[in-house]
């Protein structure tokens, strides 16, 4: 059975008239128009999404803090964007009957080292701040997140084998469940360069990890990583590609190079055929996509 997963979470607030070309991104919406949030978490329900992927990926102390928020409100912050998820969650349920809405689950999104940088550095893996760093920003909204009740974590676009290590590890260490999703630059490796297969091997020996693959990469990549990815570990696969286009770091904006391909739904549910039990989409999707890609498994 495969699960389906939300799209993107900025790209579709933006969609809905939000301006978030701000270092904090989506996180911004948590402290200025929650609902908002909530809004969109509702839509990927209703549009066929069994998972909603929490408004954390960029919220961090540091980042918080480079907004004039202290460490506790920062925390605060990031619980709510549970609170928002599991919100639209439990509105989904009051709409269904009770069999229908079984199993919808709320993922907590941990987002790179470099997300919080604000640079673009999330596609390119060039930052080695050490492990240390690393645990100090990472840590505590893992904390937070658990606390606050998610089903698993969302380790997500993550460009660096050596930053996977440290995420995996403190994942262990609270005896949670997680993702582990890389951002790939090419069919074959990911962003820093490292191939998929070695990182991969982050997560080897660590059975909280349920499922290992790429996200916020180009679709004309994901059937060759699959692959890859298959053939190098028994996991079960996950896979959310963008919509195609190229994040421009310097503008905040995604722009669409010649010849780029887009979101296929057809396309996108034919991975699972490659191992991928976990689908969905990222940047540049929306619930439009996700109920396509619904009703493709559906059908198929």
């Amino acid at each position: 059975m495969t699960t389906i997963l939300d799209g993107g979470l900025a790209t579709e607030l933006e969609a809905r008239g939000h301006d978030l070309r701000d270092r904090l991104w989506s996180a911004r919406l948590l402290l200025t128009d929650p609902a908002a949030i909530e809004d969109v978490h509702l839509a990927y329900y209703r549009a066929g999404a069994r998972v909603a992927t929490t408004a954390s990926y960029q919220a961090t102390i540091p980042g918080f803090a480079s907004v004039g928020l202290d460490a506790a409100a920062a925390l605060t912050a990031i619980r709510t964007s549970v609170e928002l998820a599991d919100r639209a969650r439990q509105h989904v349920r009051a709409e269904r009957p009770a069999a229908s809405a079984d199993g919808l689950l709320v993922a907590g999104s941990v987002g790179p080292y470099g997300a919080m940088l604000a640079d673009g550095s999330e596609y390119r893996g060039d930052y080695d701040p050490g492990p240390a760093a690393l645990r100090e920003l990472h840590a505590p909204r893992m904390d937070a997140l658990l606390e606050a009740g998610v089903d698993l974590l969302a380790i997500e676009t993550i460009p660096s084998a050596r930053e996977a290590e440290v995420l995996v590890d403190l994942v262990a260490e609270r005896d949670a469940r997680a993702w582990l999703s890389f951002q790939a630059r090419d069919d074959a490796h990911i962003a820093d360069g490292t191939p998929i297969e070695t990182a991969l091997a982050t997560a080897d020996g660590q059975g909280a990890i349920v499922a290992v693959g790429v996200n916020c990469t180009a679709p004309r990549h994901i059937r060759g990583l699959l692959q890859r990815m298959a053939a190098s570990t028994d996991r079960p696969l996950i896979a959310y590609p963008n919509g195609g286009d190229r994040w421009v770091a310097a503008d905040r904006r995604w722009v669409t190079d010649d010849g780029a391909v887009g979101f296929d739904a057809a396309e996108v549910a034919g991975w699972s055929s490659l191992g991928a039990a976990w689908l969905g989409g990222c940047c540049g999707t929306g619930p439009s996509e996700i109920a396509a890609l619904a009703r493709q498994l559906t059908d198929g």
